[in-house]
């Protein structure tokens, strides 16, 4: 049996409101849930799919990049799992992190996510971006071994209108841009897409698949993966 959410903290900000809750289960533990417009993100109950993204992306790395220390750019903080899983694997040499809402990145650096996260904001190999995803892509000129994104339900449910434009054509092509002959696009979804299988695929890329991750109840979550061609 778990108890009625508490609400820890609520934002208003420029993408609209986000909002962490606290609720307890039978075990006596706290579970934490990061709600945006309404939305349901995340929570801390499990973190298998958001700890698969950043596996998964290693492993379709070839393996001199893997040798070599590769960098990867996460997008979405959320609430540490993926963070927190890159910082505990050496061969990562740099960990990039673009998150858009300063509240959560102060629930982390100052708040009940640092149980998660604290180490990894530590490491000398992560850096914070505040700032919207796509807005980095689109002007930086840093390139990246993997992006692992993890910003919305998946690309057939996003939290904000305004993301849709990250899985169209030009989005993918920005990201496309952003990866080293080689790298690996990782994006995880609440659901397997048929339809970003083939956008990823029209797009360029190469070696489209999905690995699926089974939940107690439903669908189960997935992690799409595609390659940026040599």
């Amino acid at each position: 049996m778990t108890t009625i959410p508490v609400t820890v903290d609520r934002r208003e900000g420029p993408y609209g409101e986000v909002v962490l809750r606290r609720r307890s289960t039978a075990q006596d533990d706290d579970v934490y849930e990061i709600i945006a417009n309404g939305t349901f993100l995340m929570d801390t109950s499990d973190g298998r799919s958001e700890r698969l993204l950043v596996d998964a992306a290693m492993a379709a790395l070839p393996e001199a990049a893997r040798d070599s220390g590769p960098a990867v750019l996460i997008g979405g903080l959320g609430v540490g799992f993926s963070l927190a899983h890159a910082a505990a694997d050496p061969r990562w040499r740099r960990i990039a992190v673009a998150e858009r809402e300063e509240a959560v990145i102060d629930w982390h650096r100052a708040g009940p996510l640092a149980a998660i996260s604290g180490r990894a904001l530590g490491d000398e190999r992560t850096v914070i971006l505040h700032t919207d995803l796509l807005a980095y892509l689109r002007t930086t000129p840093d390139t990246y071994d993997a992006l692992c994104l993890d910003i919305d339900n998946g690309p057939d449910w996003t939290v904000t209108e305004d993301n849709e434009s990250l899985y169209s054509a030009q989005g993918l092509a920005v990201c496309k841009d952003r990866l080293a002959p080689g790298g690996i696009l990782a994006v995880w979804s609440a659901r397997p897409s048929a339809d970003f299988e083939e956008s990823l695929r029209n797009a360029g890329f190469s070696g489209v698949r999905t690995e699926e991750i089974p939940v107690a109840r439903g669908v189960p979550d997935a992690v799409h993966l595609a390659v940026r061609p040599a």
